[in-house]
């Protein structure tokens, strides 16, 4: 006789934020850049030909004869101190940014950083304030903590001071001041544009004005083709209210998955509260690879090479674009990073028009997947730093096929 198999009800099970979790768009794509014959502009990878290979075999070796035991244990949940110690003379020198190594701790990416750092200031419905467009990964780590975004516009040089302003009046009126403005000043993801000297000062106000924290996210601001350098928002930061984050993986590679957060001696305490339940410490052999990529100032002679590897792919996708779009397209002209912006004609829906570009091998993201509010319907963001030379020229050609046709 044949016994009943009873299945387990499983959803019933899961918490209530589990089920308001939804899978990135960039994460979907990945698997097109897989497929040899798909053109991808849709992830943010780094180029292969930037990572310092025989640098990094060099250095493991020196690890393993020198400290293979300490890279290969357990570490501290702030992280190794000598690489704390050597960011924070790195961030002083480079940018003026006073940081001492007490006050950063190490990430396992700064993906994690994000989920962090939203773990500690969220509540459920909270206010959260960031550009829109801004990083998926972001309204993807924020919104594990279901808050309510106040999504303000991007303008060429930043966010729009005027609107911010009216957003956070409006929070207080509603008696929820928001935990804390996300922003991403530099080559802006997925943007690729940079706010100008007086919005960052205007921003760091507004948040003094208000009592606001501020969470700059700098992945990218090595990565400079022209222009003059700004200093980060952090750098202004007279009442220790500015959250900053950096990484390794566009300096070195994304693959050692290092970032770091310096902040306030509270706001450090929380987050490596949560770290120990979280992942316990961060990437120890990791760790020591950053060290000597710092002090032996490797990075300082990789970073040009990365610039004049991508400003050249910038230039060539630039030149396609104008070459091979319609008319009425228009695209930002991004000063460094690895993104720029394309936005089509306002009757296209790049969603519906991704399956008709993947039939022509070529990628790229959607734009609703940067707005927490799903706005961005015709516009995309397109990656310049991954894709060959000659698959740049023949993946715009495509995609510029696909809009014009769509268009007719």
């Amino acid at each position: 006789m044949h016994q009943l198999v009873k299945i387990m009800d499983v959803d019933s099970k899961f918490s209530d934020i589990s089920k308001i979790l939804k899978g990135s768009a960039v994460r979907e794509l990945l698997k097109y850049a897989e497929q040899p014959d798909v053109i991808s502009f849709g992830g943010g990878m780094p180029n292969p030909l930037s990572f310092p290979i025989k640098d990094i075999e060099d250095i493991v070796h020196y690890i393993f004869e020198n400290n293979g035991a300490k890279a290969l244990q357990y570490g501290s949940t702030e992280g190794v101190e000598e690489l704390r110690e050597l960011i924070s003379k790195r961030l002083k020198s480079k940018y003026n940014i006073n940081g001492k190594k007490e006050n950063i701790i190490m990430l396992n990416g700064s993906q994690s950083g994000l989920y962090m750092v939203s773990k500690v200031f969220l509540n459920r419905k909270d206010y959260v304030i960031s550009e829109a467009p801004t990083y998926v990964g972001a309204i993807a780590a924020f919104n594990a903590q279901d808050p309510t975004w106040l999504a303000i516009d991007l303008q060429k040089d930043g966010m729009n001071m005027e609107e911010l302003e009216d957003k956070i009046k409006f929070a207080m009126k509603e008696k929820k001041i928001p935990k804390f403005i996300y922003v991403i000043p530099t080559f802006q993801n997925p943007a690729g544009l940079t706010w100008s000297l007086d919005k960052r000062k205007h921003l760091l106000e507004l948040a003094n004005k208000y009592d606001l924290i501020i969470f700059e996210d700098d992945p990218y601001s090595e990565i400079r083709f022209s222009g003059e350098p700004l200093p980060p928002i952090k750098s202004f930061d007279t009442e220790d209210r500015v959250i900053y984050m950096g990484t390794f993986s566009k300096v070195l590679s994304p693959g050692i998955r290092l970032g770091y957060v310096l902040a306030n001696d509270q706001i450090i305490r929380k987050i490596a509260l949560l770290k120990q339940g979280v992942d316990l410490c961060t990437n120890v052999l990791s760790q020591y690879l950053a060290i000597e990529y710092l002090k032996r100032g490797i990075i300082d002679k990789q970073v040009p090479k990365i610039v004049e590897l991508y400003r050249k792919k910038r230039d060539i996708m630039l030149d396609s674009l104008e070459k091979y779009m319609p008319k009425d397209t228009t695209w930002t002209r991004p000063d460094g990073g690895m993104f720029l912006w394309v936005t089509v004609n306002e009757k296209i829906d790049t969603t519906k028009l991704l399956q008709k570009a993947l039939e022509n091998k070529v990628a790229y993201v959607v734009g609703t997947g940067f707005y927490p509010d799903g706005r961005g319907k015709n516009s995309m963001r397109l990656n310049f730093t991954y894709s060959k030379d000659e698959d740049i020229v023949e993946g715009i050609k495509r995609l510029g096929n696909v809009i014009k046709k769509e268009i007719s």
